[in-house]
């Protein structure tokens, strides 16, 4: 079944959803059909993209929620279940990025990828899951995570570890899922270069970086731009992977698999990583 067959008229909600690739899946899933839930703390710029979208004829409904607060997201669920009944779609997405030498990163930038990245997503599993659990139909969590969770980066020590963290989490609750015998199918997003202003928005701290950090940022900013998928583009083949029913929703395999297949076999000989840019 293509993706419109499977979603169509059911609901979504988005964390993360009013940039980048949160912004794409919601573009996508109203193209689709669905009914959309966005949360976001940028509360300006998400109710300009839900107007966005509802001028589409979409139906949208904003939630400005911090992902990294328990009870933010709960008030999220709360929303979401008394407007439409049901949830179909959870896409935790939200995220920021840090850039630096991983000692020099302040403490504080830390703490707030390690309660947004792992800990918004934890949020959302306990806000959603239970109750998809009690409705007992078919339902779908799909946790993004990055290409950046399978191969590990200098200068992004937070972003690696709290996108690995996505990944144990993922498979964990896919497994959980198998144990309890319940209809929801879990899913991992894997984006390779999509072009969004991550990168742009990453601070090491509150002076200028040093050169070799910003030249290292400048790089991967500029992949993005230059061959990264669209927000859209990126949508559109992870939504297919869903539909068909895939855990790894893999978009850019071209960007992910050459750089996999050394990585595993340094790893099954006991070598000393080496590092290798560009």
């Amino acid at each position: 079944m293509t993706a419109a067959e499977v979603f169509r008229g059911r609901t979504a909600v988005i964390t993360g959803a009013s940039s980048g690739i949160g912004a794409g899946l919601a573009r996508h899933a109203a193209g689709l059909g669905m009914k959309l839930v966005l949360a976001d703390i940028a509360a300006d710029r998400l109710a300009e993209f839900a107007g966005e979208l509802s001028a589409t004829g979409a139906e949208v409904t904003a939630v400005v929620t911090d992902v990294a607060d328990p009870a933010s997201v709960e008030a999220l669920a709360d929303t979401a279940y008394t407007r439409h009944g049901a949830v179909d779609l959870l896409v935790n997405n939200a995220g920021i990025m840090a850039m630096g030498y991983s000692w020099e990163i302040p403490a504080e930038r830390w703490d707030a990828m390690l309660r947004i990245n792992i800990g918004g997503y934890v949020n959302g599993i306990r806000a959603f899951v239970p109750r998809m659990l009690e409705r007992g139909e078919k339902a779908w969590v799909v946790n993004v995570s990055s290409i950046g969770g399978m191969l590990p980066s200098p200068l992004m020590a937070p972003y690696s570890v709290t996108k690995f963290g996505t990944l144990a989490l993922t498979e964990s609750l896919h497994y959980e899922m198998q144990m309890k015998g319940a209809p929801i199918q879990v899913s991992v997003v894997t984006p390779g270069s999509v072009k969004s202003e991550i990168f742009k928005a990453a601070r090491p701290g509150e002076t200028a970086p040093p050169e070799e950090i910003a030249a290292f940022n400048d790089q991967l900013q500029a992949m993005a731009d230059e061959h990264g998928l669209t927000p859209e583009e990126h949508a559109e083949r992870v939504f297919e992977m869903i539909a068909e029913g895939k855990y790894w929703a893999i978009p850019q395999p071209e960007q992910l698999f050459p750089a996999l297949q050394p990585r595993t076999d340094m790893i099954l000989g006991q070598e000393n990583p080496r590092l290798q840019l560009g």
